[in-house]
């Protein structure tokens, strides 16, 4: 099943037939163990949608914390390595790529999140941007993992690289997450062989196009969800995006216009546009 947020409400889908449930509070909704199972009382009574329109989806949060991992990918670590090795930070990722504490920082809240084919910003103090595709869990307060979409970890590498503990700066911005376009709640987890897509255009020209697998991440989901929750309560549920395997070359920096395609079947595909630099 997936849930959509949109303009008008939410939706459930299943079996290619959209529903509208009785619950239309988005925490009150989603933020349920065994979601899949009540989804499906939901759709038991739900009103059936003639015409879905997608035009109206957006992000899918209200009142949720965004986190992130940094690191779980090998490919993750060379450009995080990469980047600060002026700084002389080289090798704390190196650490962090092999030590029992995964790298976990806060993200975005609703207000600094965009659903798909809205826009998301490169800060103007930056000269070197990029995406970052990521499987993202949905957790419910009681630490379970529900669901899944796509997080869009923007992310400016010059500022990162300048200096490790300007992490913050490099991570959290206006219109720093893209998040969507749905919710998958399937009755099992996810494959771990879910390839995850990234596609970045200018124009009409490919800039760049990368496939990873999520079985190729060093740590596992639930051994992230129980870093984040040993010592956070998260009373509405929250998202965590669990890092990512797909770095552009060192010499590609994000422009104004580019489109950026993220697609991790089954969930869909989460496009976001540049937005211009104040």
């Amino acid at each position: 099943m997936k849930v959509y947020k949109t303009k008008n409400g939410i939706a459930i889908e299943k079996q290619g037939r959209y529903f509208r449930p009785r619950t239309q509070n988005w925490t009150a909704l989603m933020n349920r163990p065994n979601l899949y199972k009540a989804l499906s009382n939901e759709i038991e009574v739900a009103q059936p949608i003639a015409d879905f329109d997608t035009s109206t989806i957006v992000a899918p949060i209200t009142n949720q914390e965004i986190w992130a991992s940094g690191v779980t990918y090998m490919r993750s670590r060379e450009a995080r390595m990469e980047e600060s090795k002026k700084a002389g930070g080289d090798t704390f990722y190196d650490k962090v790529y092999e030590a029992e504490r995964p790298e976990l920082f806060f993200k975005a809240l609703a207000n600094r999140t965009v659903g798909t084919h809205d826009f998301v910003n490169i800060r103007k103090d930056s000269t070197w941007d990029v995406p970052e595709p990521e499987l993202t869990l949905w957790i419910s307060s009681e630490g379970t993992i529900e669901g899944y979409t796509i997080g869009n970890d923007m992310s400016s590498r010059s500022i990162e690289g300048e200096n490790p503990l300007y992490l913050p700066q490099a991570k959290m911005f206006e219109r720093c997450a893209g998040l969507g376009p749905c919710v998958l709640v399937p009755e099992k987890f996810i494959d771990p062989n879910t390839i995850i897509e990234l596609e970045i255009r200018r124009g009409n020209k490919q800039m760049f196009h990368g496939k990873v697998s999520v079985s190729n991440m060093k740590r596992s989901h639930t051994e992230l969800v129980d870093f984040l929750f040993s010592e956070c309560d998260f009373p509405n549920g929250c998202y965590l995006m669990t890092g990512t395997g797909l770095v552009p070359p060192d010499e590609f920096t994000l422009q104004p216009d580019d489109e950026i395609r993220i697609t991790i079947e089954p969930i869909g595909t989460l496009m976001n546009k540049v937005a211009h630099k104040n």
